[in-house]
């Protein structure tokens, strides 16, 4: 048995665009944006969606797109469960997984990250 649940939304944006995209997103969604120390691709949307990090993604692929990010407290078992329901594993990064769901969109599996009070108040249980 093991536990997940949505962590973040990604908003990857082709590396020379980052900058405006973190500006219009945060002009959009009325939140302020704060790079993430020490993770310099990232660019926080603080609150923009109330119980999920929110952030644009500077990534090295000139094709923009959304993800998400599923937290669990069992790597090898979440994936399995997805691999399962008809996603494709497509790499391996550290102790995360980046899957690509039936319709084409990436998904991150990764060990939670969360506050413990939050990831157990919000995960799902799977058996």
């Amino acid at each position: 048995m093991h536990r997940s649940r949505v962590f973040a939304l990604l908003i990857d944006t082709p590396g020379p665009e980052a900058a405006a995209a973190a500006a219009f997103w945060s002009a959009a969604l009325g939140t302020p944006a704060e790079p993430v120390p020490g993770e310099e691709q990232f660019t926080t949307l603080h609150e923009a969606i109330p119980g999920l990090v929110t952030a644009v993604q500077s990534i090295d692929d000139p094709n923009p797109r959304f993800h998400i990010d599923i937290e669990t407290d069992d790597v090898e078992a979440e994936t399995a469960r997805l691999l399962a329901l008809g996603a494709t594993e497509t790499a391996r990064w550290l102790e995360c997984r980046v899957l690509r769901a039936p319709g084409g969109h990436l998904l991150c599996v990764l060990p939670v990250h969360s506050a413990p009070e939050v990831f157990n108040t919000r995960a799902r249980t799977w058996s």
